[in-house]
């Protein structure tokens, strides 16, 4: 569940960082979509993980977060939209893979539920980036940036197992 908050702190901060570097309005009205959704998720999260297990590292994800956001933002809409289809794309694979792990755990049967749930709005993030700009031919910095979204996103989850 560490893993879960620290990446739901991430998302919150994404947005922010679009919504502090765009004055694209159409950007804009995704990224405040996206955010309230977000907050929401991490609200579920942190009703599920005591505070003392959270990472210690929040002000580092926070920080990579609004950057993975402010960053594509300053190099327009479509940079925004591939970032948050690469970002959707490992969320929700990992997603999948704690809801595979859990549900043959009855135990786990609510939290497993609210996994299935907040992976569901991020399947759906991934389609509205895709269908707004982030589909379709990428050049060379796009894939190099979206390899580096996703190295990024698998050293945070290891990052996060520990602290």
């Amino acid at each position: 569940m560490r893993k879960d908050h620290a990446g739901e702190v991430g998302a919150v901060h994404i947005y922010r960082g679009v919504l502090r570097v765009t004055r694209n309005p159409a950007l804009r009205r995704f990224a405040h979509s996206h955010l309230a959704t977000e907050e929401k998720h991490l609200a579920r999260i942190d009703a599920w993980l005591p505070a003392r297990e959270r990472s210690h590292l929040l002000p580092l994800w926070r920080a990579a977060g609004w950057l993975t956001g402010a960053l594509p933002a300053l190099a327009g809409p479509r940079a925004v939209y591939i970032t948050v289809e690469a970002v959707e794309t490992f969320v929700e694979q990992h997603y999948a893979e704690q809801v595979a792990y859990l549900g043959v755990r009855p135990r786990w049967a609510l939290l497993c539920e609210t996994l299935r749930e907040c992976m569901h709005d991020e399947v759906q993030h991934r389609e509205e980036a895709a269908a707004a700009g982030g589909g379709g031919q990428r050049g060379h910095i796009a894939r190099v940036w979206c390899a580096l979204v996703h190295a990024g996103s698998l050293v945070a989850v290891r990052i996060c197992r520990h602290l």
